[in-house]
């Protein structure tokens, strides 16, 4: 019987050593257990606005370019594939966001109503940054500077400024350019300011030393040139150098630096998205390459 019993304590020991043992085993595999991806802080998924969200989850960054405008905005007649520097930087932003990018060809009296309408995301447009404008729409910080200067027909015998008194202009419509030249004029002394304002200035009803013909877009201003419709063409230096052919001049004055930035929603959250990526483009030398790429040092 004390055999039996000695042998009976003995395997009862053994018995709590081993459920010791495995308990021990198991506050350290509870321990160690990984903690679960979502509800780990540091975790490296990108967290979006909801308007950048809302691109994302499209799958398509719509924006707003000009199709005739080479080196800036162009649209290959017969490739249909744009081109230039504002085509690389929506190409650009959009692979930021790994999406495709959709272009809608806008001018100056349209860019505006299908940003506002949502039908496009941003206009990277030739689209100067004027306080005015500041007031309804975001831009970024200026990725180019331009001029606006005129163009002529050498047979007109413009050369100046001041030849352009008692002419008629050709501008685009919803554009600054007409105010451009008209306060040029006024600071040349070449006409008087009286009645010049630039909160009520139209070019539509100004006729003190020039007058203004409004288009919808560039081609049709080349052609009423061509047809002596308008006696001159006004806009950034950097649109003209596309209609500057054999037998026309740029007048001798520039004038008006025309700073573009990429314009959204006012308030939108996908404006200061657009803004570091701008930002960091121009400090990084990317912008300078593609402005070099497409000719427009």
């Amino acid at each position: 019987m004390k055999s039996i019993k000695k042998i009976t304590c003995l395997l009862l020991s053994v018995l709590m050593v081993v459920s010791l043992a495995a308990c021990g085993d198991t506050a350290s595999n509870s321990s160690t257990t990984p903690t679960p991806a979502s509800s780990n802080p540091t975790g490296t998924e990108t967290k979006y606005s909801p308007d950048v969200q809302a691109i994302v989850d499209r799958g398509v960054l719509r924006v707003g370019v000009k199709n005739a405008v080479i080196g800036f905005g162009y649209q290959d007649p017969l490739t249909k594939e744009y081109s230039g520097l504002e085509i690389s930087l929506a190409e650009k932003i959009a692979e930021k966001l790994g999406v495709d990018v959709e272009y809608t060809a806008v001018t100056a009296a349209t860019r505006t109503e299908l940003l506002d309408s949502g039908d496009i995301d941003c206009v990277l447009a030739t689209f100067t940054i004027t306080e005015e404008r500041k007031k309804n729409w975001d831009f970024s910080t200026p990725y180019y500077t331009d001029y606006v200067t005129v163009l002529v027909e050498n047979s007109s015998g413009i050369k100046s400024l001041k030849d352009l008194v008692g002419k008629k202009v050709g501008v685009s419509s919803g554009s600054t350019s007409a105010k451009a030249l008209v306060k040029a004029m006024i600071e040349n002394g070449v006409i008087s300011g009286d009645g010049f304002s630039d909160d009520t200035f139209d070019p539509a009803t100004w006729t003190t030393g020039v007058s203004f013909q409004q288009f919808d877009d560039y081609p049709t201003i080349s052609t009423a040139l061509s047809a002596k419709e308008v006696d001159a063409f006004c806009v950034d230096k950097s649109i003209l150098a596309v209609y500057h052919t054999e037998g026309r001049s740029y007048i001798e004055e520039k004038f008006a630096p025309q700073n573009y930035g990429v314009a959204t929603k006012k308030g939108s959250g996908f404006s200061p998205f657009v803004e570091e990526l701008i930002t960091g483009w121009l400090a990084d030398g990317t912008i300078d390459s593609l402005i070099k790429e497409n000719n427009l040092q």
